[in-house]
């Protein structure tokens, strides 16, 4: 697997992502071409009685869900059996023998038919959900996980806007619509078929697989599976609460553009328009602000960001004044209230592109390879349910007199319990997020050599000790989480001790003072390592008085005792003088301007060493060579 070079658009140049990700934008584009197409067509054009207009969106909806709910336990499990590429050509192989059909069905009118094809076209996206996302932590890297995510999902909210606006404009053509729905639906079946005999071999990851074709029993056990990592369960849970947030506002904006807004359909189509293109942006975006890594710090700032802004179009969109006939695009346009609601859809779509994106990246990196597939799968089937409960929710409360836009309140308020109630539970992304803003808003923070703190497997990292946030600058570091062993009495700090106990940092004291709490501190620091997790010490035993490096003690060695684990020397530069260092006599956290807002700071790390060859005098060397001889932490080393 080759190094990023060049970010997620040089993705685009490479065959281990390109001809993938032109495969599932092509799929996405046709899906929805289709599927708008014949809602436009049984809305507008034909006249049936069995399936009114009203109905018509609600039940080709529902079909397009339904093998999702029925079938995506089993596609997990052939995904992780079978090569995915092989699966790939398949799938678009199927897509072509549907859309077959589908063509049929449109020039002959044939409603019956077209209905099936939908439920076949929900049955394709149902093999190709876990294919999808299992595809990418096989064929990118840990650095280009979150770029190739955004890529996908960018990609995928541009297929859907072009597929609607496609399928509106070829279905109303005089006379011959439909058979150019027909035609155009054929073609990119054929295209996206061609496109995946591009995608490089992607080997099974669980061969010797039984498949069990229950599909309740399946499910069950790979949420028992996913629940087993906790962090990984409830991104599936997160993920789900976003399609649930997100259903809320698109299946709304017909009724809002038009009830609302008093705007026409050119109205309602620039609210899809808008949103997809605040998704593809925040997608877009994850992998600058996360500086190429899995960073779901991302995550509660996207959640806040959903919040703030489907609160804030309530208040944009209440109070609209009525008008005599439906406005314009450009009688729309010309109002200024209206582009604030524009604004709020699009920041509030941009944060959930932000929520998302790392979300997936995590479970594509922590589940565990051999049955990653049938846990993306378990997710597709939560999101299912979500979908339906969102719709079904959302038609009691309109049906109880909500108004559209308390409806987008209420879904604000809930997401920001939602987001509180994840991040209790799993605080790992309260304590990233954290760690994200003090090392771009509080700092400016520079990583080098960060390829050097392993991704996978256990790690003893050994780092210098000059302030009180240097492991909150160390989490921001590492795209995994860290434990750290640290002095006891940093437990009594205000928030920063909250922090740390949220964060399971392990507390330690002299064994002259408290011999107990000593021992049980190095028993609990080798189990994380036992456990294959990072564990970070900081070998001068405290911060830094005066700035330079003290003697490293005996403790990592005491830690190593029988463990073969690679010991990883770390560095951080230019933090002492800083508000957090002990620089006033002795003392932290005294002037609140010293130094300066967003002061630059730096870790380096250094080459990985056998514990083998360590040494309590060795590993100070390291350090102190990695601090440099121009950076102030380093002056009396």
């Amino acid at each position: 697997m080759s190094e990023p070079h060049g970010g997620q658009f040089a993705l685009l140049a490479q065959r281990r992502f390109a001809p993938f990700f032109w495969t599932q934008f092509l799929g996405a584009a046709n899906d929805n071409l289709f599927k708008f197409a014949f809602t436009v067509l049984v809305t507008y054009q034909l006249q049936l009685s069995w399936l009114p207009p009203a109905q018509a969106g609600l039940v080709i909806g529902a079909l397009f869900i339904l093998p999702f709910v029925l079938f995506s336990a089993t596609s997990g499990q052939l995904a992780d059996k079978h090569d995915k590429t092989r699966l790939i050509r398949f799938i678009k192989t199927l897509e072509i023998a549907i859309m077959a059909l589908a063509a049929w069905g449109f020039f002959a009118s044939q409603v019956p038919v077209l209905l099936a094809c939908v439920f076949l076209l929900g049955l394709h996206s149902t093999l190709f959900g876990p294919v999808k996302y299992a595809y990418l932590p096989q064929q990118l890297n840990e650095r280009e996980l979150t770029g190739g995510n955004g890529m996908v999902e960018m990609g995928t909210f541009v297929a859907i806007l072009l597929g609607n606006v496609a399928g509106g404009l070829l279905i109303a053509t005089p006379e011959v619509g439909a058979q150019h729905v027909a035609i155009a639906c054929f073609a990119l079946a054929l295209l996206g078929r061609l496109t995946a005999q591009a995608i490089p071999p992607c080997p099974a990851t669980d061969p010797d697989l039984v498949v069990n074709w229950n599909p309740v029993s399946e499910t069950w056990r790979n949420l028992r599976l996913a629940h087993g990592q906790l962090a990984v369960f409830r991104s599936l849970l997160g993920i789900s609460w976003m399609w649930f947030f997100g259903a809320v506002f698109l299946a709304n904006f017909p009724a809002f553009a038009k009830e609302v807004l008093h705007g026409n359909e050119q109205v309602a189509s620039l609210l899809l328009v808008v949103f997809s293109v605040g998704i593809g942006t925040g997608s877009l975006l994850c992998e600058l602000l996360s500086r190429r890594h899995v960073e779901i710090g991302l995550v509660p700032l996207g959640a806040i960001g959903m919040s703030v802004f489907a609160i804030d179009l309530y208040f944009a969109s209440r109070g609209l004044p009525p008008v005599a006939a439906a406005l314009s695009l450009g009688e729309f346009m010309a109002q200024a209230a209206h582009w604030r609601v524009l604004a709020d859809l699009c920041l509030l779509a941009l944060f959930a592109g932000l929520y998302s994106v790392p979300m997936y990246a995590l479970i594509q990196l922590r589940a565990q390879p051999t049955h990653r597939a049938r846990i993306i799968a378990a997710n597709n089937i939560l999101n299912a349910l979500f979908m339906i409960a969102s719709s079904l929710l959302a038609g009691a409360l309109l049906g109880a007199a909500l108004t559209i836009p308390e409806l987008f309140l209420a879904v604000g308020l809930a997401n920001a319990v939602v987001a509180f109630y994840i991040f209790m539970l799993v605080p790992e992304y309260l304590l990233r997020f954290v760690a994200f803003i003090a090392s771009r808003l509080i700092y400016r923070f520079k990583i080098s050599g960060d390829e050097h703190i392993p991704t996978q497997g256990a790690a003893l990292l050994v780092c210098n000790h000059v302030s009180f946030v240097d492991a909150v600058l160390l989490m921001a570091a590492s795209p995994r989480p860290i434990r750290f062993l640290m002095d006891h009495r940093i437990f009594r700090i205000p928030i920063l001790g909250w922090l740390f106990r949220l964060a399971k940092a392990i507390p330690v004291a002299p064994q002259k003072d408290d011999p107990a709490t000593y021992e049980q501190a190095f028993e609990q620091a080798r189990a994380v390592l036992d456990d294959g997790e990072l564990l970070c010490i900081f070998p001068e035993g405290g911060i830094t008085r005066d700035g330079s490096l003290q003697p490293f003690k005996g403790g990592v060695m005491k830690i190593l005792e029988g463990r073969d684990v690679p010991v990883v020397p770390l560095a951080l530069q230019n933090l002492w003088g800083s508000f957090f260092s002990r620089v006033e006599q002795g003392e932290a956290m005294v002037r609140p301007f010293r130094r300066g807002f967003y002061s630059r700071v730096g870790l380096v790390a250094g080459t990985p060493l056998a514990a083998r060859e360590v040494s309590p005098e060795g590993l100070r060397e390291r350090v102190g060579a990695l601090l440099g001889p121009r950076t102030p932490d380093s002056a009396q080393a």
